[in-house]
């Protein structure tokens, strides 16, 4: 089931991702031509408070040409270790910094054209500590409880794939 790279040309390179377009060989002995894009990874954290509200943030998002609600998330630095950057993000964009962080899987976001795996974590015993936000970001931080978020989800108001799948793999884990 494996396909082999038979030729590599990188097309675009930015602060974030790199687009490259790629010739490959099928398990068939045929060839075709794929389109990657490389990104560096991520950090999504699903913030509980000790009534097990959830942490969530609203702001615009350019791709959807939106503003949405999601879970707080961030993309990883060179060489970043996914828990260091789970705590730092979660003080830059909600102000509360973690007593607990607990690594709890991940998702591929579109791994037919995209390399960009996001690391899931649980952020527990919380503590206000705020980071200076990066200023390209403006963003609301509020809790809700987590039953309120899983009807924001059943209702269309969070959309998405980050933050659809870790609440749901939180909610089933407190048994909801």
């Amino acid at each position: 089931m494996q396909e082999t790279v038979l030729n590599s040309e990188e097309i675009y390179r930015g602060r974030v991702i790199q687009l490259s377009v790629l010739d490959v060989r099928l398990p068939n002995g045929k060839t075709s031509r794929r389109e990657l894009i490389k990104h560096p990874g991520a950090v999504a954290i699903i913030a509980l408070d000790a009534a097990n509200n959830v942490l969530l943030v609203r702001q615009f998002r350019m791709a959807a040409d939106r503003v949405m609600m999601e879970i707080p998330a961030g993309t990883l630095e060179p060489g970043e270790d996914p828990l260091v950057c789970a705590e730092r993000e979660l003080q830059e964009e909600t102000g509360y910094r973690p007593g607990k962080l607990e690594a709890f899987g991940g998702i591929y976001v579109a791994p037919g054209y995209t390399s960009e795996f996001i690391h899931h974590f649980i952020a527990t015993d919380l503590t206000e500590s705020r980071l200076e936000m990066d200023d390209d970001e403006f963003i609301e931080a509020s809790f809700v409880p987590m039953t309120e978020a899983l009807a924001m989800i059943e209702r269309g108001e969070i959309i998405d794939g980050k933050s659809i799948s870790g609440l749901l793999k939180v909610a089933r884990r407190l048994g909801l």
